[in-house]
């Protein structure tokens, strides 16, 4: 072997040590920092629970997330939602681990690369998934354990069944996000306005078209690795998330002018209306790049978004304490 043959990634058959598996006959583990252990907690996915933080949001726009009353279930339902969404990654990486081996990204996930024995993902995704609604069951409200297994229920028929209809699956995981922010109300006992239910049923639609639309963009004519994505062109994702952020906007707007009608003084839910159409905007940005990933990491990645986000934030409870 030559020094410039050893030095090469390429050697041993043809062989690459980067790839999940050398042939279609071949399931051999590979190794990975942690081994098993480690495999399972990246398949769990720690840094999408950002996305569970929207169970705060009903707390915070109704101004008693400070309650402890009202922050200790809400922090119940962000952790339950955690489990229960890990254990679902779990199980969805199972069922599409023939999939995840034909993708350019998913095929280095820790199941499909084969360092996760499928029958340790299986039973560590149903001790998860099992543990969350118990918990839930015993120790919060029943409508939070209701929005949590209507959730589960759902992620899952997503994940066997329904991930390959074109239109329902981006209203399917839209769903997730939905409940997840209905989940906080759930837990403290809050009733829900209907501009926030219909600012996270918009919102959450444009995210995940977004999200599609880089994949779109990302595999281009590698769609079978995801089968609906093969129905969608760019032009009909670009349609669904101009639309869904229109409508998030618009109800947006109508929300804070409505909660501004209520009090005297600085127009602070008015002014929050700025970041966030702008946050919209800057989001679209990426998506229009085809670089919209999952939405925490283009959020952490994007400096400006995170910006106005916090911006946002801080106009939101600046309305709020001074309600």
């Amino acid at each position: 072997m030559t020094s410039e043959a050893a030095r090469s990634p390429v050697h041993r058959g043809g062989e690459h040590p980067l790839l999940p598996e050398s042939g279609p006959g071949d399931r051999r583990p590979h190794r990975s920092p942690g081994g098993v252990a480690g495999g399972v907690v990246r398949t769990m996915r720690p840094r999408q629970w950002l996305k569970n933080v929207l169970v705060l949001a009903a707390p915070l726009a109704a101004g008693t997330l400070a309650d402890p009353d009202v922050l200790l279930p809400t922090v119940l339902a962000f952790v339950l939602f955690c489990l229960a969404a890990s254990g679902i990654y779990l199980l969805n990486d199972v069922h599409d681990v023939a999939e995840d081996r034909r993708h350019p990204r998913k095929r280095f996930r820790p199941v499909a690369a084969g360092i996760v024995p499928v029958p340790v993902a299986v039973a560590v995704g149903v001790l998860l998934l099992a543990g969350a609604l118990v918990i839930a069951v015993v120790l919060s409200r029943p409508g939070l354990a209701g929005v949590l297994g209507a959730y589960v229920v759902i992620s899952l028929a997503y994940s066997y069944f329904l991930k390959d209809e074109p239109v329902i699956d981006l209203a399917v995981v839209a769903s997730g996000f939905l409940l997840c922010g209905v989940a906080g109300g759930a837990a403290a006992g809050i009733e829900l306005s209907q501009w926030f239910l219909l600012v996270a049923a918009f919102g959450a639609l444009f995210m995940v078209a977004g999200k599609r639309y880089g994949e779109l963009v990302a595999v281009g004519e590698v769609a079978q690795t995801r089968k609906s994505l093969a129905e969608y062109s760019a032009s009909y994702l670009r349609f669904v998330w101009s639309l869904s952020a229109g409508v998030a906007c618009t109800a947006y707007s109508l929300w804070a002018f409505e909660l501004r009608a209520s009090h005297d003084g600085f127009p602070w839910e008015t002014a929050s209306i700025a970041p966030f159409v702008l946050g919209l905007l800057r989001y679209a940005v990426d998506v229009d790049r085809g670089q919209a990933g999952a939405p925490e990491d283009v959020v952490l990645g994007d400096r400006v978004l995170l910006g106005l986000g916090v911006v946002w934030v801080g106009l939101v409870v600046a309305g709020v304490l001074t309600r």
